[in-house]
């Protein structure tokens, strides 16, 4: 539907509006910029300052409408009236930019960023201070909607919609494009809404996309209403935010609202605009929206008086709470390391919203001993057998990726979960991996599990962004928010490599903060760390090497529909006194044959996660045995078997007798040719000869 023709939707009279809540919150916040901007900055007690002025009118007629009691709001670093209007405080406002206690991230994350965990009532998801990172998690929050609501039944979210706020720049992100994407296709209830200033920085909007008007591109976007308005007018502005919002909650369809703002100050404190002409500048400022809303308002709804009265109580408002914040203390420096993981067995310790236990769901306990039964298995069977079965006690896990559905994976991981559980828990998505892993943020955020799956290592790439941010929710909103998930990955050469599909490189996880990572050898250990991501309180990377899948050396025995592995505790495959051999994934089995041919008395360990992972174990056999070799497949240098040589030479110096030795693959991508791979890839021979010859020093 094009704009013109939508236009026919909006009502001609805007409806009643509470224009004393709209000036006080917008008052509040131009107080807050002149505060920051004329002292604040100058004086260092603020670091970021990113003024809202001429946005701030939109952005109160938004909060108003925002009335669902599961609306799922997801936010930019301009959008602090909006979270005004939706509950945040002055004194949280200004306790964040000036990195006080009682800011909403403690201290740890620039104050421009926003959130507030809200049960009841519009939520707002954790800001990010990437441009366009705020799409995907919000489209995330509105299929959870409408999973919770056909599925679970939940009333409160068949009455509520997923907004995303953004800039006309941030338009031509890939986030933007893969929401817009999900959105349509799926049909979710869903409002874009653009305010447009014309600037990216100092980049033009025509710059951004084509003629400036993203609007007017996307009129032929199928399944998408688009709005476009002027939001330097605030009466119209109402009429069409209200009917936008109305149109998403009573169609459960998405839209796109775009209107036009003047930035009437830089893009951050820091920007003194010298890209703009003079009388660009002016012109902007002849649009502020605030004095076109006190033309509109005085005489003829309220005195002059009265319009100087409550800028008078903003003013007082925000001095009184600059007061307060000055008087409070700053974060405990002791605190800083807190938060990064979830902590367990600490009832307080559970974060505010998101995941199963924010929506006060325990998940079964499990044991730890393997029943064992039935004959040997595969790995894939036994991860499609543990994902069937926890999608069968948990009715809020949901699996989905490309060619998962019908296809059942390209590794036949996901094989006849689609029929048995239907297409709205096991699904298909769009070539998208920021799209795959960006929607899993927003449904976690909402209380369900997800369980993207991403077909190859590499192809996370384009996620990295999305990846990276989930991993540090919990520490940047200090336990506020929470986004548990499982993000299964196949990775790692079979039969041949290529530097596409063959890819390791787990280290990257392991650096990536919040991050639980697992990488099992075998099946037996594939189903323990498996059930344990899945009914844990972290996000996990689950790597599946592609060569164990179906290898002969890693099938076991199923361990039972309740069996776990602790994350953090390695497996001694064999005891031994002469050194000790530690690795993980493919390379676990070539370490055995290893073992077995040479007849060293080798103590070999698979470490089985690798965040965490098991120092006390290494550091134990490494002080009996004195020698290591550290076996991986990822590259040498900055490889995760750097960290392990790091903490034996100083944790165990004096108990070596030899240097802590390394094999792992040289500095090169996965080649595609068997011969060039065997000549790069550890194979049973080169570990043989190391382990002769470090037992030989």
């Amino acid at each position: 539907m094009n704009a013109l023709s939508a236009l026919r939707f909006v009502p001609a009279v805007a409806p009643p509006v509470d224009w004393q809540r709209v000036l006080a919150i917008v008052l509040r916040s131009r107080a807050l910029d002149d505060l920051e901007e004329s002292r604040l900055l100058p004086a260092r007690k603020v670091l970021y300052q990113f003024s809202a002025r001429g946005h701030d009118v939109t952005q109160a007629l938004l909060g108003r409408c925002l009335t669902g009691p599961s609306d799922g709001v997801a936010v930019y670093y301009r959008s602090r009236p909006l979270v005004m209007a939706l509950g945040l405080s002055v004194e949280q406002a200004l306790a964040s930019t000036m990195m006080r206690v009682g800011s909403v991230s403690a201290g740890r994350d620039i104050g421009v960023v926003f959130n507030l965990p809200q049960r009841n009532g519009p939520c707002v998801l954790p800001a990010c201070g990437g441009v366009g990172t705020q799409y995907t998690p919000a489209v995330g929050w509105a299929q959870a909607l409408v999973y919770r609501a056909s599925e679970l039944g939940d009333k409160a979210a068949a009455a509520s919609i997923a907004v995303v706020h953004g800039g006309e720049a941030s338009t031509a992100s890939s986030g933007f494009w893969a929401a817009l994407n999900i959105a349509t296709t799926q049909r979710l209830p869903m409002l874009f809404y653009i305010e447009d200033n014309g600037y990216g920085i100092s980049v033009p909007a025509g710059l951004q996309t084509p003629g400036g008007n993203v609007a007017a591109n996307l009129q032929a976007f199928q399944g998408l209403t688009v709005y476009d308005g002027d939001g330097a007018d605030p009466l119209a502005a109402a009429r069409l935010i209200a009917a936008a919002v109305e149109k998403v909650r009573t169609r459960r369809e998405p839209v796109l609202l775009r209107l036009t703002v003047p930035r009437l100050a830089g893009h951050s404190g820091q920007d003194t605009q010298a890209y703009k002409s003079g009388a660009e500048i002016a012109h902007e400022r002849e649009r502020d929206p605030l004095q076109a809303l006190q033309e509109a308002l005085v005489p003829a709804q309220m005195s002059s008086e009265a319009w100087r009265r409550l800028e008078e109580e903003a003013c007082l408002e925000v001095d009184n709470a600059l007061q307060r914040v000055e008087a409070s203390g700053y974060p405990d420096p002791l605190t800083a390391t807190e938060y990064v993981y979830s902590k367990t067995g600490l009832a307080d310790s559970v974060q505010h919203q998101g995941g199963l236990r924010g929506e006060g769901i325990s998940p079964r306990p499990g044991v730890t001993v393997p029943v064992s039964e039935g004959p040997r298995i595969n790995m894939v069977e036994a991860i499609r057998r543990t994902l069937g079965h926890e999608l069968a006690v948990n009715p809020r896990m949901l699996v989905f990726g490309e060619d998962v559905g019908r296809k059942g994976g390209v590794h036949a991981a996901t094989l006849g979960l689609q029929e048995r559980f239907g297409v709205e828990r096991v699904f298909d998505t769009s070539l998208s991996e920021e799209g795959i892993v960006g929607r899993a943020v927003g449904m976690a955020l909402a209380g369900l599990l997800p369980v993207p799956e991403i077909q190859f290592r590499k192809y996370a790439d384009p996620a990295t962004e999305q990846l990276n941010d989930c991993g540090t929710l919990r520490w940047r909103t200090a336990n506020r928010f929470a986004a548990p998930m499982v993000v299964r990955m196949p990775g790692g050469y079979f039969k041949c490599g290529d530097p596409w599909h063959s890819q390791s490189n787990e280290v990257q996880f392991v650096h990536a903060i919040g991050w639980r990572v697992a990488m099992p050898s075998n099946a037996e250990d594939a189903v323990g760390l498996l059930r344990s991501a899945l009914r844990g309180n972290d996000p996990v990377i689950f790597f599946e090497h592609r060569a164990m899948l179906d290898a002969a050396w890693a099938r076991r025995p199923y361990p039972g529909d309740e069996y776990l592995v602790p994350f953090g505790e390695a497996r001694v495959l064999r005891k031994g006194g002469t050194l000790t051999v530690v690795s993980w994934g493919a390379m676990v089995e070539r370490c055995v044959q290893a073992a077995q041919d040479t007849g060293i008395d080798a103590e070999l360990i698979d470490l089985r996660t690798l965040a965490p992972w098991d120092r006390d174990c290494v550091l134990a056999s490494v002080r009996k045995t004195r020698r290591c070799l550290i076996v991986h497949e990822d590259n040498l240098t900055a490889g995760f078997g750097a960290e392990i040589a790091a903490v034996l030479v100083k944790d165990a110096f004096f108990d070596l007798d030899a240097p802590v030795e390394r094999l792992a693959m040289p500095d090169v991508p996965s080649p595609h040719s068997p011969v060039l791979l065997a000549a790069v890839l550890p194979g049973v021979t080169a570990i043989s000869r190391a382990m002769r010859e470090l037992a030989a020093v």
